[in-house]
């Protein structure tokens, strides 16, 4: 139902069990009557957008997309990503891998993908532009940033889409997390290899449900010959474009220059505009980047009153349990109206929450 929203003519879907290696598992074709030999990333933009879909489903997919087009530019030097002639990936069945493997997150109401670090065959595969190495150019651009292990097969086990799909669907890559399994599946590709050609897709619910994983990145540069002054707006800038913590650690650098090691806790889609606000603002030529794993409690706002008025308390519940702190300016904005330590309105924003 999800896929006939993007009114594709022709289009169908053909299902069949198969075996891979002994391994039960389900084999889907794509087909669809498609003359058109390429088309234009803001061609298949156009029929998602047109599509009547989920409006998450349409913005996930349109990205993913997104991605596809912004990768083969800047492989191929082309100037504008919507005008990027897509030859493999011009084709409607991309559509439809997209938009599927969306909606199919979607339905099965999976709050979290964690994706094993990605397998990568070797040899050479045809394309419009020729013979290309395996994996393709466009492959190893999109998983950028994904732990990848080569693997002694031939052939190509991971295209493009398949590349786009992961990498921006998985929350995290890593081993199997803790989970009560509730169900399992197999989809099979094409090719018979010596391996199993299979995709597996574990399901199941997180043993420890308060604890909200996800995955952040890390930007982090060493800097020695900024002027101190300057770090205080440097931060304001970053917390104002999306930073989540911004912190200074004293470094020792080559030829024993003492130096400062800035780094930037944000979320992945707030690295490019971070690091222009890094690279603009500091001396720096370089910025480092790793992404990080993290585990935090939900977190609430709730207001207490005091005598020196309304303090606001973050509080964070961990099973039966819950922690709690004063929002700090609001217990600077009260000590100051009041002429009264700011450990005093401290101390009576923390006695209202334990006595409500």
């Amino acid at each position: 139902e999800r896929l006939a929203a993007l009114r594709i003519p022709g289009f169908d879907l053909q299902v069949e069990r198969v075996q891979k290696n002994g391994i039960g598992a389900v084999h889907v074709e794509v087909v669809v009557d498609d003359d058109a030999p390429e088309r234009h990333l803001g061609d298949l933009v156009a029929v998602v957008e047109r599509a009547d879909l989920p409006q998450a489903i349409r913005d996930k997919s349109i990205a993913i997309l997104r991605r596809i087009g912004e990768v083969e530019a800047r492989i191929h030097a082309a100037p504008d990503a919507n005008h990027v002639h897509l030859h493999e990936l011009g084709g409607l069945d991309t559509l439809v891998d997209v938009v599927g493997a969306v909606s199919g997150i979607d339905l099965l109401a999976a709050e979290r993908v964690v994706c094993s670090p990605i397998p990568l065959a070797r040899g050479f595969t045809r394309s419009a532009h020729g013979r290309i190495p395996v994996p393709a150019p466009a492959t190893v651009a999109l998983l950028e940033g994904a732990p990848v292990t080569g693997i002694d097969l031939e052939g190509e086990n991971v295209t493009p889409t398949g590349a786009a799909l992961l990498t921006s669907l998985a929350s995290s890559f890593g081993p199997i997390p803790a989970m009560t399994l509730r169900s399992v599946g197999y989809g099979a590709g094409r090719k018979e290899w010596a391996i199993p050609n299979v995709l597996r897709v574990l399901l199941g619910e997180a043993e420890t449900r308060d604890v909200h994983l996800e995955t952040l990145s890390v930007l982090e540069t060493n800097v020695d010959d900024l002027n101190p002054e300057t770090y205080d707006y440097v931060m304001a800038r970053l917390f104002a474009a999306g930073a989540l913590d911004v912190y200074l650690t004293p470094v020792q650098m080559k030829k024993n220059r003492p130096a400062t090691l800035l780094s930037v806790l944000c979320r992945p889609a707030a690295v490019d505009a971070l690091s222009e606000i890094l690279f603009a603002e500091t001396s720096t030529l370089g910025i480092r980047r790793h992404d990080v794993s993290r585990a935090c409690l939900p977190r609430e706002i709730r207001a207490v009153d005091t005598p020196y008025g309304p303090i606001r308390m973050k509080v964070a519940r961990w099973g039966e349990r819950e922690k709690a702190a004063p929002e700090y300016e609001d217990c600077r904005r009260a000590a100051e109206a009041h002429g009264a330590p700011l450990r005093e309105v401290y101390l009576a924003a923390l006695a209202a929450f334990q006595a409500s």
